[in-house]
C-alpha cells in the first residue's frame, strides 16, 4: 500500500498563486506516476497533472501549473499562478504506473478556492 497525504490548500484571489504538496510513504516503489487530479462541486473528477520521467498536464492548466517532484522525499508539488475562479476544486493527490489511463492510490483531497 501506498500512503498520500495532501497539503497547501486553501483560499486565494484570482491572479494568484499557490504549492500543493504531497507526500508518499509506504510501499512507493510499486508506483512510476505521482500527480494530481481535481473535482469541482458538480462535475466529475479531472487530471490535472503528472510527472514520471516527463511532465504531463492538462490543456486547462498549461502555462500556469508547473508539478515537480522530489524522489528523495517522495514528494510531488503543483505550482499554481495565475489561479481563476475556475480552478476552484479538491485537488487530490495520485500515484500508479500512467495516471492517464487509471490511478492505484488517492490522496485524501485538499480545497482550493479562488475568489473573483
Amino acid at each position: 500500500q501506498v500512503q498520500l497525504v495532501e497539503s497547501g490548500g486553501g483560499l486565494v484571489q484570482a491572479g494568484g498563486s499557490l504549492r500543493l504538496s504531497c507526500a508518499a510513504s509506504g510501499r512507493t516503489f510499486t508506483t512510476t506516476a505521482m500527480g494530481w487530479f481535481r473535482q469541482a462541486p458538480g462535475k466529475e473528477r479531472e487530471f490535472v497533472a503528472a510527472r514520471n520521467w516527463k511532465s504531463d498536464y492538462a490543456d486547462s492548466v498549461k502555462g500556469r501549473f508547473t508539478i515537480s517532484r522530489d524522489s528523495a522525499k517522495n514528494t510531488v508539488y503543483l505550482q499554481m499562478n495565475s489561479l481563476k475562479p475556475e480552478d476552484t476544486a479538491v485537488y487530490y493527490c495520485a500515484a500508479g504506473q500512467n495516471l492517464r489511463f487509471g490511478v492505484d492510490y488517492w490522496g485524501q483531497g485538499t480545497q482550493v478556492t479562488v475568489s473573483s
